[in-house]
């Protein structure tokens, strides 16, 4: 799917206060990648760590194996201690092997997941233990180029609505309420998501400070 960043940015600053952040943050440009049983190992290294511990764990991890490749039969014959030498849980550990032993039971190939919908691949993916909907979203949002995810249960996008749009709803208010601000940003959701990641990490650029 091609997408057109001036149909993108239109569309989005009908949202006023998203309208700030289109008009000063370089537009997020998707970069999706073939190999989506890497990108699937990624996620699983990522879960709740800031970007940059996340990218150190995950150099440590790829350097255990040769071309920095974690096949899944290397993956399923390392010992868990070692994957929790180089800073995995012993949860993610398990979580890692278990992406492994799916990719060898199953297609992870691009050209196989590819044609398959948002929530169908969310579910299908989920089965994996360890794998959560959040990671799936990821995997849609980052290796596929989804144009239209919206990850309400993200960190950093939910402390981003909620500074910006002065969001006063808790629990599951919270949740339906950040759900009602997205569906403007329909078709482009993803993007809107990134922008407001981007503002998290720079939040100067509209003279506003996101929530701790």
């Amino acid at each position: 799917m091609t997408i057109d960043p001036a149909a993108v940015k239109r569309h989005l600053a009908q949202d006023a206060t998203l309208k700030t952040l289109v008009d000063t943050i370089p537009f997020p440009e998707a970069k999706p990648t073939q190999d989506l049983y890497l990108a699937l190992l990624e996620s699983i290294v990522s879960q709740q760590l800031s970007v940059r511990v996340a990218d150190v764990i995950w150099g440590r991890v790829l350097a255990l194996f040769p071309g920095n490749y974690p096949e899944p039969e290397r993956v399923l014959a390392l010992p868990v201690e070692t994957l929790r030498g180089v800073g995995l849980s012993f949860q993610k550990a398990g979580y890692f092997q278990n992406v492994a032993r799916y990719a060898l039971d199953n297609q992870l190939a691009h050209a196989d997941l590819a044609p398959v919908g948002d929530e169908e691949l969310i579910a299908r993916l989920s089965q994996i233990k360890g794998v959560g909907r959040w990671t799936v979203e990821m995997l849609l949002m980052f290796a596929l180029g989804r144009p239209d995810i919206f990850s309400v249960d993200d960190l950093g996008i939910r402390q981003a609505i909620i500074s910006l749009y002065q969001v006063e709803e808790t629990g599951k208010s919270l949740k339906i309420k950040l759900i009602e601000l997205s569906e403007a940003w329909r078709p482009y959701r993803s993007y809107a998501c990134r922008y407001l990641w981007r503002w998290k990490d720079n939040p100067p650029l509209t003279g506003q400070t996101p929530a701790a």
